[in-house]
């Protein structure tokens, strides 16, 4: 199939709801009232809120039309790289919409939440079995706030030892939250650069690690799609200086059942199940970012902590010595229940995902490396960066590029990310993408370069396609517009 994904078709306009109607019109019914009527105080509620009068039809078409403007997982590839927006299998959504775990409430007593309970603590064990971690805590309600947990694991050890530190080294093919985290627990980061590979240099982590230094944290695979070929060597000089070493698992799903983590030296380890692990990721939803120890870090891990004795499951607040309660109750646990069927329902077979993901990424590398100037022709992981090398001298960057995806019906990937590779152009398939529309993809890209070279111009407007056209990129983010 030679045709592009995208067409023209119908865009709708739709106004704001505060926009549609008409007085009086409404979209229920309600009884009759038993109860005497009450008049309401002005002074207290003014006039009331401005509710739109709408008709149930106008509420079904006005969200209708809206979520045709959108652009999701389940409606085509979305190569985001270092995001991993892979499809989630629907049969995780049944699961985690099971009643007694939809409608189970979080101030039940442990009594009344065994099955609760009783997955939270076998999802701890898959976790620590697919990464080779002892201990696991599943509390943190996101990649950056189980980054945040990290570092303050950090804190509390390097304070048990009487000796708290002020430094810790991130790499510049760290994930840019990284920094923030160390940050929030009082680190000053330290940058440290990759070499000509790509990774990270043991002589340049030994040039900086000193014994101020809490530790580094790193991304492995990296955000270049690299894998940290040194992680031992670097563990080992970082732990000669008394330091730890937190690995951002964010990237998981290129190593999972292939890489023993525990066993390369890293003490930390968050996972992103929102990444790996197939359950739902932006959209302001909830996420869920498991924190990994090694055995020396595990009394700090936050409580409460699940427990089991003699087949009875409880929360136990008895660690003195645990960095303390960092989220409102344990973990968004809807997210978790999807992480959990995940894992149960692939098994074994958990190794493939991470063999399919590594797969597709080289295939796109392979396949566009003679369209796009790829900055490190190694073989990758789960990702691939090039960048607009190849284009700049037509007058056309990455921006371009990304914008003439989508007038061909294919979100772009991540662009100007990581930042060591100018103009980025940054692709994650995932292990979810059949060869089929990975070739269509590839094939959309090496047109768009073709017509880089012959009209340069239809790419300085694109995209021509959408209902937003072409916008002023700074006007946008100092004076967005917030009307459909």
């Amino acid at each position: 199939m030679n045709e592009p994904i995208g067409t023209t078709g119908l865009i709708l306009n739709e106004p704001l709801l505060w926009e549609k109607g008409s007085p009086g019109r409404m979209g229920m019914s309600i009884p009759a009232s038993d109860v005497p009527g009450a008049e309401m105080d002005s002074a207290l509620v003014g006039e009331g809120p401005d509710f739109p009068d709408l008709g149930e039809l106008d509420v079904v078409r006005h969200y209708t039309r809206l979520s045709t403007w959108n652009f999701g997982v389940d409606t085509g590839m979305y190569p985001l790289g270092s995001c991993t927006m892979k499809y989630n299998p629907k049969t995780n959504e049944r699961q985690a919409a099971l009643p007694g775990f939809a409608n189970a409430h979080p101030l039940l007593p442990p009594e009344l939440s065994q099955g609760a309970l009783k997955l939270y603590c076998e999802l701890q064990q898959y976790l620590a079995e697919v990464t080779g971690f002892p201990a696991v805590s599943l509390q943190p309600a996101a990649g950056s706030h189980g980054e945040l947990t990290g570092m303050m694991i950090f804190h509390a050890y390097h304070q048990s030892l009487g000796k708290p530190r002020t430094k810790v080294l991130i790499p510049d093919t760290a994930h840019g939250t990284n920094p923030a985290s160390a940050a929030l627990c009082g680190y000053k980061s330290i940058p440290v650069k990759s070499n000509a590979d790509g990774v990270l240099d043991p002589a340049e982590i030994a040039a900086v690690m000193d014994e101020d230094t809490a530790g580094i944290m790193v991304t492995n695979p990296n955000t270049l799609g690299l894998f940290e070929d040194h992680i031992g060597e670097v563990a080992d000089i970082v732990h000669n200086k008394g330091g730890l070493v937190y690995g951002d698992g964010a990237n998981m799903n290129a190593i999972m059942g292939i890489v023993n983590v525990g066993c390369t030296g890293v003490d930390v380890l968050h996972l992103n199940l929102h990444k790996t692990f197939s359950t739902p990721h932006g959209g302001g939803g909830p996420g869920s970012g498991p924190v990994c120890v090694s055995e020396q870090l595990e009394k700090f891990l936050p409580v409460p902590r699940v427990v089991e004795q003699d087949g009875q499951y409880t929360l136990s607040h008895d660690f003195p010595d645990s960095i303390g309660k960092i989220h409102a109750f344990y973990g968004n646990f809807g997210i978790l229940v999807r992480a959990y069927s995940y894992i149960r329902s692939l098994g074994a077979d958990l190794k493939k995902v991470s063999q399919y993901a590594v797969l597709n990424a080289n295939y796109i590398k392979e396949s566009l490396k003679g369209t796009f100037y790829l900055p490190y022709d190694r073989p990758c992981m789960h990702e691939c960066v090039f960048n607009d090398a190849k284009q700049e001298a037509l007058k056309v960057s990455t921006l371009d590029i990304a914008k003439r995806l989508i007038d061909n019906g294919v979100h772009p990937p991540t662009i100007y990310f990581p930042l060591v590779v100018p103009g980025a152009l940054m692709i994650e398939p995932t292990e979810s993408e059949c060869k089929e529309d990975i070739d269509r993809f590839v094939d959309t890209l090496k047109a768009i370069a073709a017509e880089a070279e012959e009209n340069p111009d239809a790419l300085h407007a694109a995209p021509v396609n959408t209902k937003v056209k072409r916008l002023d990129e700074t006007l946008a983010a100092r004076k967005p517009c917030l009307r459909g």
